[in-house]
């Protein structure tokens, strides 16, 4: 008879990590019964989680998954860099992680625990590839964003290190960039995530990219059918550890009850799949000049809309958005009064019951950085603030 094996998963501190982390965990668990997991969750020095949230997914989970909320670090979040200030964050944990997992492995000395089998970690968490050399157990990479973005991450990590080229220099730039994990080619200078044009944060994903190819393989939040192209591309360029697409990974079950809430009952009284459903993350927000070019897509367009919209913490500050008080403040004059009916703006939304609705026909959300969007014949590219009409 084997023995039981545990592997311990560290994501990156926020909901949608922490979520992702622990159904793709509940699936495994679900395969073989002599597997165990143990979640170290972060907390960030700023709230960022809804009340409740861990403790809606422990609640009726398998006894083979563990939860240990790692020590608090206090960490300036007043005028650093936001692209450094996750890496020094995590980078912290790495003596809390280095406890834990110690302590693991001074109990499975007896047949009757089970072995520890290696380090599942975030994509953010490559830091941590220190703590599993340590232990001599094997590291592989959660992945919870595209194979494409996957395979950009690699590409310009390829272009740093082999050809000398900075992706920062695509900034302002009319070049276009061939991706191998994209299908066509794109301009870099207006499509390439913000990060990759930040001195700072280009360096980071590029870091993170290299230390990928150390781990044992890369488990992608994907599905072949859906992403062939990429997971090709990157598969057969011989340079990646294995990649395993174990996607989707979905919660279709709303952890709270919104039976009965304002936003469903306003759902309830439109027609079916008439609805768009703008919804930015916990990180989304913007400023006024790109709210009003979102409102002013959205008034032209004449469809019928939800709309999360919520205030960016101020930029001298690392946090997450808030809701605002009024949005009368941020939107264009009248915009309201003209959309009453056809429009509802909201703050914090419960995204898992509002995309389950009858009334949601379009959904508008982040990806990779970057917003672009367009609603029937209305194009609203993000941050430059263009809100044109469009024949496509």
């Amino acid at each position: 008879m084997k023995k039981a094996a545990e592997l311990v998963f560290i994501p990156s501190p926020g909901v949608g990590h922490l979520v992702s982390a622990v159904e793709i965990a509940k699936l495994l668990v679900a395969r073989d019964d002599q597997l165990f997991i143990t979640v170290l969750t972060m907390k960030l020095p700023f709230d960022c989680m809804p009340k409740g949230t861990v403790d809606a997914y422990t609640d009726s989970m398998s006894q083979r998954i563990k939860f240990v909320d790692l020590p608090e670090e206090a960490i300036e979040t007043w005028g650093i860099n936001p692209n450094l200030f996750l890496k020094f964050f995590i980078e912290n944990h790495k003596a809390h992680v280095k406890d834990v997992v110690t302590k693991l492995t001074e109990s499975d000395q007896s047949d009757s625990k089970p072995r520890l089998a290696g380090l599942v970690i975030d994509l953010f968490c490559t830091s941590m590839i220190d703590v599993a050399d340590e232990f001599g157990v094997p590291t592989y990479i959660f992945f919870t964003s595209s194979a494409g973005f996957l395979g950009l991450m690699f590409h310009l990590q390829t272009l740093h290190d082999e050809q000398n080229k900075d992706c920062t220099e695509f900034k302002d730039s009319d070049a276009e960039l061939v991706v191998p994990s994209f299908v066509n080619p794109l301009p870099a200078g207006s499509v390439l995530p913000g990060v990759f044009l930040d001195q700072h944060g280009a360096a980071e994903f590029i870091n993170h990219a290299r230390r990928f190819r150390e781990t044992k393989g890369i488990l992608v939040n994907t599905f072949m059918d859906l992403e062939s192209h990429a997971l090709h591309s990157i598969s057969d360029d011989g340079k990646t550890p294995p990649l395993y697409p174990v996607g989707p990974i979905l919660n279709l079950k709303s952890d709270d009850n919104h039976e009965g809430s304002e936003i469903l009952k306003w759902l309830d009284d439109q027609p079916p799949l008439s609805v768009v459903f703008l919804c930015f993350g916990s990180m989304g927000s913007f400023g006024e000049d790109q709210v009003k070019e979102i409102a002013c897509a959205l008034e032209h367009s004449g469809l019928r809309f939800l709309w999360s919209l919520r205030q960016a913490p101020p930029k001298v500050m690392i946090a997450f958005p808030s809701d605002y008080a009024d949005h009368k403040g941020v939107l264009p004059e009248g915009f309201l009064d003209r959309t009453v009916g056809i429009g509802k703006v909201i703050g914090w939304a419960p995204q898992v019951a509002i995309l389950a609705h009858r009334a949601i026909g379009g959904f508008v959300s982040i990806a990779g950085g970057i917003q672009r969007w367009r609603v029937s014949g209305m194009v609203c590219r993000l941050p430059h603030g263009q809100c044109t009409r469009s024949n496509n």
